[in-house]
C-alpha cells in the first residue's frame, strides 16, 4: 500500500501531539519529584511539592489523557479517517 503525502502529514501531526504530551508527562512525573524538596519552600494551602506528588501529576495525567483523545478526534475528522457514529 503506498502512503499518501495525507498519511504523512496525518501521522506526523499525531507524533508531534504524542511528543508534546510526553513531554509534559515527564516534566509532572519526574522533574516535579526531583524537585520536591525546593518546591515544599512554597505554601499556597499546604505543600506544593507534596502536593503535585499526592494530587497534581494525577490531575495532569487525566488533563493528557482528556486532550489527546479529543485532539486526535480532531484530526481523524480533519484527515477523514474518523470512526463513524461522530
Amino acid at each position: 500500500m503506498q502512503l499518501t503525502e495525507k498519511h504523512h502529514q496525518y501521522w506526523r501531526r499525531n507524533q508531534i501531539l504524542t511528543a508534546s504530551l510526553l513531554a509534559i508527562w515527564f516534566v509532572a512525573t519526574f522533574v516535579v519529584s526531583w524537585f520536591a524538596r525546593e518546591l515544599n519552600e512554597i505554601v499556597i494551602i499546604g505543600p506544593v511539592g507534596f502536593y503535585m506528588g499526592a494530587q497534581g501529576a494525577l490531575i495532569i495525567y487525566v488533563l493528557i489523557i482528556w486532550f489527546y483523545a479529543r485532539r486526535m478526534n480532531q484530526l481523524d475528522r480533519e484527515y477523514g479517517v474518523a470512526e463513524g457514529g461522530d
